[in-house]
């Protein structure tokens, strides 16, 4: 069989990540996620910083409430950053079965044959214990940052894709996290990842 690569995104709270990580180990199969960024930082010869702060940002007309530290400049270096992360996402890609995090993966492998989209939400409440408890925010801390990066995401995939992070019409499958937890959604995600590919050879088990 071809090649298939997991999209998996996911509201900021929802602990998208450590499922991706732990859904990686159970499948056999690498992720991708923060360390994309420092490919684009070597492809472009920008300061990590900076590839990190422009992420998952558009211009100040398009949201006026996120900083941009590069001033005039941060549309420009958003597009450079924005093709850096598609190239390097489809040559991933090519070369193996592979789950991606963010990064609008979803839309940029609208095309590509063997792909399956992942959208992992959690209801809002559950969110800020998960920024409490698993980032170490206060309560107020962890309602600001999720309003803020709600915001900044939903304004960043729209400018690229034309539609909102959460538009159920382009992914295969939600999941709520906090019904099963990180483990459990993990578990659930293995499963129906081997069912929709059961002509794929799976690293590790998780029966």
């Amino acid at each position: 069989m071809s090649k298939f690569v997991i999209t998996l995104s996911r509201q900021f709270g929802s602990l998208g990540r450590p499922i991706a990580q732990q859904l990686s180990e159970l499948l056999g199969i690498e992720y991708y996620d923060r360390d994309i960024i420092g490919e684009v930082a070597k492809a472009t010869k920008l300061p990590l910083a900076t590839v990190s702060n422009e992420e998952e940002t558009v211009s100040s007309s398009y949201f006026s409430s996120m900083r941009f530290p590069l001033g005039n400049n941060t549309t420009e270096i958003q597009e450079v950053i924005f093709e850096s992360e598609k190239r390097i996402i489809l040559n991933l890609v090519e070369k193996e079965n592979c789950i991606i995090v963010g990064r609008l993966a979803e839309y940029i492998l609208k095309d590509y044959k063997n792909v399956l989209n992942i959208f992992i939400y959690a209801p809002y409440e559950a969110r800020v214990q998960n920024c409490i408890n698993s980032l170490f925010m206060s309560e107020k801390e962890a309602k600001m940052m999720i309003k803020s990066v709600d915001k900044a995401r939903d304004n960043y995939h729209k400018h690229y894709t034309g539609y909102v992070a959460s538009d159920y019409r382009h992914y295969h499958l939600m999941i709520d996290a906090s019904r099963l937890g990180t483990n459990g959604t993990a578990q659930e995600l293995a499963s129906y990842i081997k069912a929709c590919f059961p002509s794929s050879t799976f690293k590790a088990s998780y029966e």
